[in-house]
């Protein structure tokens, strides 16, 4: 059985169109480059042919890898989400101590992490040491360098 997914309704339309792009329009660009490259005669000792087949092997396992996580989604329903604590689906204010500055985080499941979008994974070291806090609450995060503080500012849904 798969392990559960979290995503947000636009995180689930997202992978879905995602996955359409590589079904329709990915599958049909390396089906023609197939067929150009064995124009190119002994596909045994063909470079495009086996770069080809490659890409194919990779869209392929992509697709199967979106397929199973939309089998396994969980949706996370923003209009139940209980902000009394840090729940998925919370966007939550921190202060850094260390850099005395305040930075703002959406909690996501991990399909749908993007740090460089302020969505964290509720299995970041951030995501995972918030979760259940409350407002007021300081938590200490390991991260790669070293140990850092936070307190939690806000949250909210959206």
């Amino acid at each position: 059985m798969s392990k559960e997914v979290y995503l947000t309704p636009k995180g689930y339309e997202e992978l879905e169109k995602k996955l359409e792009y590589l079904k329709v329009i990915c599958r049909r660009e390396v089906a023609e480059k197939i067929k150009a490259a064995r124009e190119f005669g002994d596909i045994s000792e063909n470079a495009e042919y086996d770069t080809v087949k490659e890409e194919q092997a990779m869209i392929e396992g992509e697709i199967y890898e979106i397929e199973q996580k939309l089998k396994s989604a969980k949706i996370i329903n923003e209009e139940n989400i209980d902000t009394s604590e840090v729940n998925l689906g919370c966007t939550i204010t921190l202060f850094d101590f260390e850099y005395k500055e305040e930075i703002t985080y959406k909690i996501v499941g991990t399909a749908e992490a993007d740090p460089s979008k302020n969505m964290i994974s509720n299995e970041s070291p951030v995501g995972k040491a918030a979760l259940g806090k409350h407002k007021g609450d300081i938590i200490i995060v390991d991260t790669p360098g070293g140990k850092s503080k936070f307190q939690i500012l806000d949250i909210r849904v959206k």
